[in-house]
């Protein structure tokens, strides 16, 4: 892919939430914790030199957060759109991992199956998490902006990288995206 249609997603700096014991975070706001701040400077640093054209995040405050970071280092000031979120993830949100697994196995292990039809208790499906980040991505390539930064989320990035490959949605828990880490599209 050209520079010209260069959008770049990095996932927010560490929270309290997804340090062991792991949290369903979706839309809670929550903020980053001392190490979220560090690696968020780090990230800074690391794209200072990309060129960035403007600077998006999602509206929850971890990723703002972040952008703001980011932001104060590259000279720009960031857009908040909140379809780069994290999935609604319903009941599970505030949840631990292990509690979920224990007390709901059946429905835990399909969400670690994924896919398009998977669905969060009172949530969010991966599909339509996919379909609204697709869409403000697209929005900020036809922008002009470019190359963009776009702040978002361990799952809004992992339903990106979905896209090319060919098991789909299914393909879901198969991405690592660390605290902090750029992927570019």
């Amino acid at each position: 892919m050209g520079r010209e249609r260069a959008v770049l997603l990095a996932r927010h700096g560490q929270t309290d939430d997804n340090v062991e014991p792991l949290r369903f975070q979706g839309w809670r706001d929550t903020p980053l914790n001392d190490t979220g701040r560090r690696q968020a400077a780090q990230l800074a640093e690391r794209v200072a030199e990309e060129g960035i054209a403007s600077l998006w995040s999602s509206d929850l405050v971890r990723a703002g957060e972040t952008a703001e970071i980011v932001g104060a280092r590259i000279g720009l000031e960031p857009r908040l759109d909140p379809r780069l979120r994290e999935a609604n993830r319903g009941v599970w949100e505030g949840r631990l991992f292990e509690d979920v697994a224990c007390e709901e196995p059946d429905a835990y292990a399909a969400w670690m199956r994924a896919g398009p039809k998977w669905r969060f208790p009172g949530g969010e499906s991966l599909l339509e998490q996919q379909q609204r980040v697709s869409e403000c991505i697209e929005e900020l390539r036809a922008g002009g902006e470019l190359p963009a930064l776009a702040v978002a989320h361990g799952g809004s990035i992992r339903v990106m990288l979905c896209l090319s490959d060919p098991r789909g949605l299914g393909a879901f828990h198969d991405f690592e995206v660390p605290n902090a880490s750029v992927v570019p599209l």
